[in-house]
C-alpha cells in the first residue's frame, strides 16, 4: 500500500550558488557516504550529485508530510548508488516500516526527484511516529 508520495525539483544553478558561497554546504546535505562519493567526482558531476541528494531528500520528507527538518533531517538520509548504478536510499528513519521507491533524473538545468513511499505493515504505528 502507498503510504506517500513526494516530488521535488531544484535548480542546478542554485545548488551550485549555495555550495560555492558556502562549501560546508555539502557536509549539510551530505552524509559521511556521500561526502566520500561526491570528492571523487569532477567539478560538474559534484553538483549534479549534490543537487540530486539535496531533492531527493527534500521529496523523502514531503512524502511524510513533515518537510525536512522539523522531523526529518539531511543527515537522516543517505542515498548511495547500487551495483546497477540505481540511487537507493540505503538510510533513512522508517526503514522497517517503509520501502521506499526513488528516481531521480537531471535535465540541463534541473533536478527532479520522486519518492514513492510503500507501507510494510502497521499503518497505526506510523500515524503515531509523525504526529
Amino acid at each position: 500500500m502507498i503510504y506517500g508520495q513526494g516530488i521535488d525539483i531544484a535548480s542546478l544553478k542554485r545548488i551550485k550558488a549555495a555550495y560555492q558561497k558556502n562549501p560546508k554546504f555539502a557536509a549539510k546535505v551530505l552524509t559521511k557516504g556521500e561526502l566520500a562519493v561526491f570528492e571523487t567526482l569532477s567539478p560538474k558531476r559534484q553538483i549534479e550529485f549534490l543537487a540530486g541528494r539535496f531533492s531527493a531528500k527534500e521529496a523523502y520528507s514531503k512524502a511524510v508530510g513533515s518537510g525536512i527538518g522539523s522531523q526529518v533531517g539531511f543527515s537522516d538520509l543517505e542515498i548511495l548508488n547500487n551495483k546497477q548504478g540505481r540511487p537507493v536510499i540505503v538510510k533513512h528513519p522508517l526503514q522497517n516500516k517503509l520501502r521506499v521507491h526513488l528516481s531521480i533524473t537531471h535535465d540541463n538545468e534541473v533536478v527532479v526527484t520522486s519518492v514513492i513511499l510503500e507501507k510494510l505493515g502497521g499503518f497505526e504505528r506510523l500515524k503515531s511516529y509523525f504526529k
